[in-house]
């Protein structure tokens, strides 16, 4: 992360150089319903670079407007840009461009384009923040932008179901985004992204979209950190990624067959930490993962806390609480090339002789009754059952049918604070 840092350091540096050179003598135009300008196109086509173009509180109608060279756009108490239920709202294809402060509703509509309330194109250096955006198609699209913010929005639409809904912020072969602070309810998928990196997406809550509140497909080497995804349709998919860290970050009340806390697919290299997995369906579903770090998380009333199949390879799982789990780890294979050690896990009924902390026995949080169920759900009628618990406790005796390796040779007595 150094690097990137570093990387980040010198982007910042060189955007205030331009912002600094360009606004030396830079003009601020007005625009309002009964002035002279009243159209917010009028005022950019009229403006030079770096000037200020503040728009005053009213409905403004008019086509896609295109910014196109660097511009300050502020909205004055909250003015509104109205697509009509047409138009794409705005397109920024310039370096330098802010845009602050306005209500932006009823985009367009259509199942074969993208059309979005804000759309920037192939540029950098653009901050999209403080907006308010009501029933779009799609929030805010990039596509090939570079070092871009989008922080303190809120983005609500009113998606019935995946076909016919769009992404609150989508990012398509991007790099270096900086996604902070927004607030994202009722779209397909809360954040997308699809071939973006070295990005970060951090503190935004995304709650109540169709699909996935986080969606990464072909991202390498981001970091989101600090955010909430609740009550989503399926909870967050990361796919075809690696080099992807995930600190801090609260899954919760994802419900549903399919529904998780974090799905992972073919990811690697990748590094979840101190997140917290709170009454879902599934906390955490790896398949084809190799060489994550599952570290210092909280699994808290899930269904099942870690599904973990036999595709998984050289994961670890250490220094975890698992809490009020109906399941802690289910896996649908004998093959075990997974790690699992210093976990704390509530059903361990071990003993502690040297009280060093760790039970002297192992653990083995995979149950024969969680095998079954993993593969005949029907059989989840039974759960809690005299038979189901007989059965866990036959195969803790004897084991014959559970993983043999898949166990927590040093289990915590403690939960960690």
């Amino acid at each position: 992360m150094t690097l990137f840092n570093n990387y980040m350091k010198n982007l910042s540096l060189v955007a205030c150089l331009i912002v600094c050179t360009i606004t030396a003598n830079a003009k601020t135009w007005v625009v309002r319903p009964a002035g002279p300008l009243k159209w917010l196109q009028e005022a950019i086509d009229n403006a030079r670079p770096g000037d200020t173009i503040l728009v005053e509180k009213g409905v403004y109608r008019q086509p896609t407007i295109v910014v196109n060279k660097p511009l300050y756009i502020k909205g004055i108490d909250c003015p509104v840009l109205d697509g009509q239920k047409k138009y794409e709202i705005m397109d920024i294809k310039s370096d330098g461009v802010v845009v602050e402060g306005f209500v932006i509703v009823h985009s367009g509509y259509s199942s074969y384009n993208d059309i979005a309330a804000i759309r920037i194109i192939n540029s950098r250096l653009v901050i999209i923040r403080n907006n308010k955006f009501d029933d779009t198609f799609f929030g805010i699209y990039s596509q090939h932008a570079v070092n871009c913010t989008i922080a303190g929005n809120t983005l609500h639409s009113n998606a019935v179901n995946e076909i016919t809904s769009a992404n609150g912020i989508h990012c398509w072969k991007s790099d270096s985004m900086q996604i902070i602070n927004n607030t994202i309810s009722g779209h397909r998928d809360g954040i997308y992204f699809e071939f973006v990196t070295n990005s970060q997406i951090k503190k935004n809550i995304s709650t109540g979209n169709v699909r996935y509140g986080l969606h990464f497909m072909f991202s390498n080497d981001d970091l989101y950190e600090g955010n909430l995804f609740k009550n989503n349709g399926a909870g967050v998919a990361v796919m075809f990624s690696k080099g992807v860290t995930m600190l801090r970050n609260t899954f919760s009340e994802n419900w549903g067959g399919a529904a998780y806390g974090i799905l992972l697919k073919e990811i690697s290299d990748s590094h979840i930490q101190h997140n917290r997995f709170i009454r879902n369906t599934t906390g955490i579903f790896m398949e084809g993962t190799n060489r994550i770090k599952v570290e210092q998380n909280v699994f808290d009333n899930n269904g099942w806390a870690l599904k973990i199949q036999a595709s998984c390879n050289d994961n670890t799982v250490t220094g975890n609480n698992f809490i009020g789990n109906s399941f802690d780890v289910a896996t649908n294979g004998t093959l075990v090339l997974n790690s699992f050690t210093n976990n704390y896990w509530d059903k361990y009924e071990g003993y502690d002789l040297n009280r060093d902390g760790i039970g002297d026995v192992p653990y083995r949080p995979v149950s024969v009754y969680a095998m079954i169920a993993e593969r005949n759900p029907v059989t989840m009628m039974l759960f809690r059952s005299f038979i189901t618990g007989l059965l866990d406790k036959a195969e803790k005796t004897i084991p014959g049918f559970i993983p043999e390796n898949l166990k927590d040779d040093r289990p915590k007595m403690k939960a960690f604070k």
